[in-house]
């Protein structure tokens, strides 16, 4: 009888995995879905937050860290404001009421005509403005040309540029007003004229530099593109630079005209005559000899310019250059 041999193979251990969905694009893996693991990494997770005692706890917290923000932030502010309508003997007596006495409207008045604030501050607006344009022209026609046309001394240039900032504002005082005093190919001072203020606020190394960066992050293809198209050095300054330049151009905005707003050394000494001087001059100059809630009213009205204009510019001011759909590829 013939023996039968028999061999046993052990089974092998199989891994079975769930498929992964399909992309529907070829040669492309498909997306793994997050874990939950991945999404509870937070300080809270989703499942505290449905605890109403976390939940309750963390609401009440955001409440009160916002006032608080609130409180240090706007409460000069705010006070301020209000002691400039506020009458000059409760402002004294009791500095933080709230109107025990009534609300006093002729501060603002008196700050507007018998303190004349209306034309200091119209002034302040045209000083204010000559600044924001020269310093505007400059910086843009500047940063274009080191960072767009790129000439061989270029680097150098901007070394150059930055090497001022290293130099203290107080020592260009005497040399500055000299220059002023005697312009060159003028033959005519330059005192008691906006142009005393105007020009040397061109001079920014800053704003130059940080135009310069923002112009070094812009596509080069759309440079060498409208080149192609025939356009010329002025048409993509103008044209191509300057309209996707809109977010550093409202930064280099607000520096400027709050900086020409808050000035007060330079000002000071170049604009000697009474009827040409703005705010940041003129109010320290009345404060000896004006009432005290005349006073707060017309500091408030200096003060509430800036943040209007703030506001007005908060949004370009924030958000960021949306360059993305600017080159095909």
């Amino acid at each position: 009888m013939e023996r039968q041999l028999t061999t046993t193979i052990p089974a092998q251990e199989v891994q079975v995995t769930e498929p992964l969905p399909d992309s529907g694009v070829p040669g492309r893996r498909p997306r793994r879905r997050r874990s939950v693991e991945a999404e509870d990494r937070h300080i809270l997770s989703a499942a505290d937050w449905r605890r109403p005692r976390i939940r309750i706890t963390t609401n009440v917290l955001h409440v009160i860290l916002l006032i608080l923000l609130v409180l240090v932030g706007l409460f000069p502010l705010l006070w301020l404001f209000k002691s400039g309508i506020t009458p000059t003997q409760d402002t004294l007596t009791n500095p933080l009421a709230l109107f025990p006495h009534g609300v006093a409207w002729d501060n603002v008045v008196k700050a507007w005509n018998e303190v004349h604030i209306g034309d200091f501050f119209f002034n302040t607006i045209a000083m204010a403005a000559g600044e924001w344009a020269v310093q505007l022209i400059v910086a843009t026609t500047a940063g274009f040309a080191l960072s767009v046309l790129r000439p061989k001394y270029g680097r150098y240039l901007a070394g150059l540029v930055l090497a001022t900032l290293f130099v203290p504002a107080v020592v260009l005082l005497v040399p500055l007003y000299l220059t002023i005093l005697h312009p060159p190919l003028i033959g005519h001072s330059l005192i008691n004229t906006f142009w005393a203020v105007w020009l040397p606020a061109g001079a920014s190394a800053f704003n130059v530099l940080l135009v310069m960066r923002f112009f070094d992050s812009l596509p080069r293809e759309i440079f060498e593109a409208a080149r192609t198209d025939g356009a010329g050095t002025f048409r993509l300054f103008w044209s191509i630079v300057l309209p996707m330049s809109k977010p550093i151009l409202g930064v280099v905005s607000v520096f400027a005209i709050n900086a020409a707003w808050a000035d007060f050394l330079w000002p000071n000494l170049v604009l000697a005559d009474i009827h040409i001087q703005p705010l940041s001059v003129r109010l320290p100059q009345i404060q000896s000899s004006t009432d005290l809630g005349v006073y707060l009213a017309a500091l408030s009205i200096a003060t509430l310019i800036p943040v209007v204009i703030f506001l007005i510019f908060q949004r370009t001011f924030l958000r960021g250059g949306g360059l993305g759909g600017a080159v095909k590829g």
